[in-house]
């Protein structure tokens, strides 16, 4: 096998049927969540979307242990569009360190744009808030996360529970749980309580 061939492999860009795929993943700070989720986290370099009813039902308790991780390791992260504004001493206080957070108010049509040009830039990690995306627009978010090697997060309604989905991970979140949709190499699960 080519060196270029196996770093493909190593990367996890290829998947060879028979051969268990390689996920590069963050653990999400909820031990139950990680432990049916392949590779045990976060998938890195990948679109995650993260369903909720309503902003504020949990979507961000899900999402800061990740956040806080990345901004403690020196690594910037943003957030585009947010429905209601960071309560600083609440994210200070869930351990993300406020110096590497980046808030951006964007219009919807900016949004997408704003997104990817922020992984490009080199952001860990960007939550994105916007109704909808079309199947284009995913794709071209997946892959900014793909070259990146960083977290797409996009924070969307219950409302699109039904709606197909590119993403290679699928959360429903509702107050102290959380649901595994969709996950690239595993399966659907019931769900798990969130850490406290």
């Amino acid at each position: 096998m080519s060196s270029a061939l196996a770093q493909l492999i190593d990367q996890g860009r290829l998947w060879r049927g028979h051969v268990p795929r390689t996920v590069h993943t963050l653990p999400t700070g909820h031990a139950a969540l990680d432990a049916v989720l392949p590779g045990g986290g976060w998938p890195r370099g990948a679109l995650s979307e993260v369903v909720h009813a309503a902003p504020g039902s949990g979507e961000l308790r899900l999402v800061l242990p990740l956040l806080a991780r990345l901004t403690q390791q020196g690594r910037p992260v943003a957030l585009v569009a947010p429905p209601l504004l960071p309560y600083a001493p609440g994210w200070a206080q869930a351990g993300v360190d406020l110096s590497q957070l980046i808030v951006i108010e964007a219009p919807a049509p900016q949004a997408l744009d704003t997104t990817c040009q922020l992984l490009q830039a080199g952001a860990a990690a960007v939550c994105l808030w916007v109704v909808r995306l079309n199947e284009i627009d995913t794709r071209r978010l997946t892959l900014a996360a793909e070259t990146a090697q960083a977290f797409a997060l996009w924070m969307r309604h219950t409302a699109a529970h039904g709606a197909p989905s590119t993403a290679a991970l699928r959360l429903r979140v509702d107050g102290n749980g959380a649901a595994v949709l969709k996950v690239r190499g595993g399966r659907p699960h019931a769900r798990c309580l969130l850490a406290a």
